[in-house]
């Protein structure tokens, strides 16, 4: 499997294909906008001009796309995926969407003996261009493996879940946990600056006890800063959480705590902030509070 296409070449596809080709892969590549395709084509890649093209040609396809919608017309669509696919051809989307959605597309393109791999990623941009995602990986073992090579070059931690949209499903649950950790974060630091504590010692101790996560240790001092410059942006964990309360309704789920984190998503990205990074929920309560978690 030494040909990968990459589809969709945004913050976790443009990074994705730059480590695979690095890594000795022979890369073709499709995105909406033409600016990312011609810089990954510099790199050594070779562009198409369709996605159906792409998957004629390669081995491996990976798709990094915003939701359910795209992934859907670039899989089943007109000059899609499904056109260009053959039997030999493994499939992996990186993308989160709904898990009835990626079943239901498996479904289809097992029709026509392809194999598709429901595949999410965690980890954010840094994590893409350092190849240490975790790769959440629903669908048929055998594919998992043929492709497990590829997937090493992008992620440190890959766990195979099970079948059809296992990976979707671990990965909301993964949203679920980021998303209350940010809004636990914006309330125990709004506290903080509110009673006058110096946020940079408070992060620190935080961290040296049962309070530590990853969420405070990567983006802690970005919140000091008041950057959100976003490596994941609010309105895509916005549509991630709705996803998830969508999938526990269907299951007969309650989901509390996340139905009314999702409302303070939906406040912030309301209050204009929807493009910067899902972090910013953090401003929300600033604003409330009538406070910034700054050091003095």
């Amino acid at each position: 499997m030494k040909i990968v296409g990459v589809i969709g070449l945004g913050k976790m596809g443009k990074p994705m294909a730059c480590r695979l080709i690095q890594a000795g892969y022979t890369v073709i590549v499709h995105s909406r906008s033409p600016g990312p395709v011609e810089e990954v084509v510099a790199l050594g890649a070779a562009g198409a001009p369709t996605p159906r093209d792409l998957a004629s040609q390669a081995d491996v396809i990976i798709t990094s796309l915003p939701d359910s919608s795209a992934v859907e017309l670039v899989f089943l669509g007109e000059k899609g995926i499904r056109e260009g696919a053959s039997q030999n051809s493994v499939l992996v989307d990186t993308s989160t969407i709904d898990p009835q959605t990626s079943r239901r597309i498996a479904s289809v393109l097992l029709q026509q003996r392809v194999e598709m791999l429901d595949a999410p990623v965690s980890g954010g941009q840094a994590g893409a261009i350092a190849g240490t995602l975790s790769i959440m990986v629903g669908g048929p073992e055998t594919a998992f493996k043929r492709v497990l090579p590829v997937l090493e070059q992008l992620g440190r931690t890959i766990t195979h879940m099970g079948p059809s949209g296992t990976g979707q499903l671990t990965k909301l649950a993964n949203q679920i946990i980021v998303a209350v950790n940010y809004v636990a974060i914006a309330e125990g630091l709004v506290l903080g600056a509110k009673a006058g504590l110096d946020p940079v010692k408070l992060i620190q101790a935080l961290q040296g006890g049962l309070a530590q996560s990853r969420c405070l240790e990567l983006k802690g001092e970005r919140i000091i800063d008041g950057n959100y410059e976003p490596t994941g942006r609010l309105t895509l964990h916005i549509k991630d959480l709705r996803y998830a309360l969508q999938t526990a309704h269907s299951l007969g789920v309650p989901l509390p705590i996340t139905s009314m984190v999702h409302q303070y998503f939906e406040a912030t990205r309301a209050a204009g902030r929807g493009d910067w990074d899902h972090s910013a929920v953090v401003t929300l309560f600033e604003d409330w509070a009538g406070v910034k978690i700054r050091q003095s």
